[in-house]
């Protein structure tokens, strides 16, 4: 699958829901849902289309969930499950558990990016170091001990000048200081880590068909 270049905000009018793709946009009255309520297209705001088959409601978690983790490539996401289905625990939370320690999902979580779109660009332009080592790939998963650093140079670059407009605490197991550029990675995220509602078991039910 091809990487989604089109406006963002449509997406989250396809699903419903605020995926707070945009960072401070989607909580300000520019958000395109509070205007227009609706799924995108000529036929969005017809009730007739809102009845879901159990496929429907099964591809629709999946594609939340993509959106939302800016996983672009099913064979990407695919192989996170590939990974969660070999763990003891429940698979749908594993999975997410997973993702969540995605480089760029790290940089947003931790309040270095404003969302995890420019989390995947501070990482794509090689502006951090893991472990000391400069590293441009945002899907790098990260594991306790791990520690991320921005580079000294890039500190008052502007892909970081509006991380001040975040008000979000980091969750716990990370441990962010913004003013050093750096963030250790002290535990693994659970359940409870994850920020939005996603239903992963209609994803484990869509993937064991």
């Amino acid at each position: 699958m091809s990487r989604y270049t089109g406006p963002v905000c449509r997406l989250c009018r396809r699903e419903g829901e605020k995926l707070f793709l945009k960072g401070v946009r989607c909580e300000s009255p520019k958000c395109a849902l509070q205007r227009k309520s609706y799924a995108p297209g000529a036929h969005g705001n017809k009730s007739s289309f809102s009845q879901k088959s159990e496929y429907a409601k099964q591809l629709r978690a999946k594609q939340k969930a993509k959106r939302i983790y800016n996983v672009n490539s099913e064979n990407q996401f695919k192989k996170y499950y590939s990974m969660a289905i070999l763990k003891p625990g429940v698979t749908g939370e594993i999975l997410f558990e997973t993702i969540e320690t995605r480089l760029d999902n790290v940089l947003y979580r931790a309040n270095f990016a404003s969302s995890r779109a420019q989390g995947r660009q501070i990482a794509n332009h090689g502006l951090i170091k893991l472990n000391g080592k400069r590293v441009s790939i945002p899907s790098i998963l990260v594991k306790i001990g791990d520690k991320i650093e921005v580079i000294k140079k890039t500190k008052e670059n502007k892909l970081f000048a509006d991380l001040n407009k975040r008000k979000d605490i980091a969750p716990k197991w990370l441990k962010a200081d913004l003013s050093k550029g750096t963030i250790d990675v002290i535990a693994m995220p659970t359940e409870k880590d994850i920020e939005q509602n996603i239903e992963g078991q209609l994803i484990v039910e869509l993937y064991s068909k």
